[in-house]
């Protein structure tokens, strides 16, 4: 079932997704070479709790993290570990907050120390993917719409899109109708209506979209080795356009 949100069932989710991104924006000065999966969890955990919030993806189907972390060619659900991040590291740090029942979702990427041009060029145009398909979340336009727009340009810029792992509507849970799929045809599937809260959130490869599941079952990893990044935003559907609930500074 598909639930359209009333202005102050956006609000609030607005309120929840301003808490999250402001954890983005302060975890940029913390991430460097040597700090490990395990120290950004905790500083993910921590601010949440201290906002108000709850970390939603604890114990969702058994997991025990407050965050996702993927690094390299891990294309997502990776778990933060204790082992230090290098160098040149791509990662990938998703979550969810609850605060006082309004759900928000983001995932951002981020680069451990110094980049390389092929790291910024996929970058660059995963997030330039995001906005794309943001601008297509339009009332009246379809689900094929936004998956349209992100495929053709990332394809045109060499990349490829993961096909397994979607957006998805979100609240009153963490995961609810519809998907929002990052590659499909224009003017087909689900018509967008004004009240709806998604996700849309492009998993953009180097190579091959394909993956492959680690043996936790839960990280899944490009097929090929190559890298993967991510960005994710959580929207409302408006009259006046897309609403992006967790933007950044």
């Amino acid at each position: 079932m598909i639930t359209l949100k009333s202005t102050r069932e956006i609000d609030a989710m607005a309120e929840s997704g301003a808490l999250l991104a402001s954890i983005h924006e302060a975890l940029r000065d913390f991430i460097k070479p040597g700090v490990t999966g395990s120290e950004i969890n905790t500083f993910f955990q921590d601010r949440i709790e201290a906002g108000g919030g709850i970390a939603e993806q604890i114990g969702f189907e058994g997991y025990e993290y407050a965050t996702c972390i993927s690094v390299n060619d891990e294309i997502c659900h990776g778990f933060p570990l204790d082992k230090p991040l290098k160098n040149g590291d791509l990662i990938k740090v998703d979550t969810v907050v609850n605060l006082r029942g309004a759900m928000s979702d983001s995932c951002w990427s981020y680069v451990v120390g110094e980049s390389t041009p092929e790291i910024d060029k996929l970058m660059e145009v995963t997030k330039n993917a995001l906005y794309k398909g943001i601008e297509q979340a339009q009332v009246g336009n379809r689900i094929g719409d936004i998956g349209h727009a992100i495929q053709t340009y990332v394809e045109g810029e060499g990349f490829s899109v993961v096909r397994e792992f979607v957006g998805h509507g979100i609240g009153p849970t963490m995961h609810e109708a519809p998907s929002v799929p990052h590659y499909g045809e224009a003017g087909k599937g689900l018509r967008l209506k004004e009240g709806m809260v998604i996700t849309i959130e492009p998993m953009v490869n180097t190579g091959t979209w394909k993956s492959k599941m680690d043996d936790n079952g839960w990280t899944a990893r490009t097929k090929d080795g190559g890298l993967s990044c991510q960005y994710e935003h959580t929207l409302a559907i408006t009259k006046e356009g897309p609403r992006i609930l967790t933007m950044q500074k």
